[in-house]
């Protein structure tokens, strides 16, 4: 099927519109090669300069992948930017869930994988947190970013202590909901106090080597905000 010839007012944006929609309605196959420059180029009615440019685009987003002497090919129908999308409209119970799937399973494999500088990196995390608390221990209402960071650092050392470079970049993706949901979370005050010995019960379960500890560690972690969002919820 030829590509809708783009007009002729039209830039690189459109292109690259077109060109997404080409490819997620599944035109061409995953690892199928699409035209040339050339043939795109007149088939949209544009110059090869934009057509080259909004592939480079897609190249960029993750759909497509050029080969030195072969071509251009398909190497996903989804755009990777929706999905990111998907996680910043997503709401904290949303998040929490999510967060349980990947990091119970995160904890079980870094507690047969770790190496010492992981276990080093999660005390650090939690070190460097403590600057931001109140005298009580809780999070300071002045810096709940800043402890929100160190939080994060923490969850994502647990995450790359499983040495799984797919689990690491979709965590990685992931994490900039982490902190938001976190952020709004912190600041609420119908949610639970921070329970520290939670998160160096996790670190002391890796470091241990017991998978089925460590999963365990990380659920009941993640468990106590997930239910009193659910039950601010309920209410509503």
């Amino acid at each position: 099927m030829a590509l809708r010839a783009a007009g002729r007012q039209s830039l690189v944006d459109t292109v690259v519109e077109q060109l997404r929609a080409q490819v997620a309605a599944g035109e061409w196959r995953v690892g199928e090669r699409i035209p040339t420059e050339h043939a795109l180029a007149e088939q949209l009615q544009v110059g090869r300069n934009t057509v080259r440019e909004a592939v480079r685009v897609l190249v960029h987003a993750g759909m497509l992948r050029s080969r030195q002497g072969e071509g251009t090919f398909v190497v996903s129908t989804a755009d990777p930017a929706d999905i990111v999308r998907g996680l910043q409209r997503a709401g904290i119970r949303d998040v929490l869930e999510l967060r349980i799937a990947l990091e119970t399973e995160a904890a079980r494999l870094a507690a047969l994988r770790h190496e010492s500088t992981d276990i080093e990196r999660m005390r650090a995390a939690l070190d460097a947190q403590t600057a931001y608390e109140d005298p009580e221990g809780q999070p300071d209402s002045g810096n709940l970013e800043l402890y929100a960071d160190h939080d994060v650092a923490f969850h994502r050392a647990v995450v790359e202590a499983a040495h799984n470079p797919a689990l690491t970049a979709t965590y990685a993706w992931f994490s900039s909901s982490v902190r938001e949901a976190l952020v709004t979370f912190l600041g609420d005050r119908d949610m639970p106090r921070v329970v520290h010995g939670d998160h160096h019960a996790l670190m002391e379960a890796i470091a241990s080597g017991d998978p089925e500890a460590a999963g365990r560690a990380a659920r009941t972690l993640l468990e106590r905000p997930k239910q009193a969002v659910e039950a601010l919820l309920a209410e509503d």
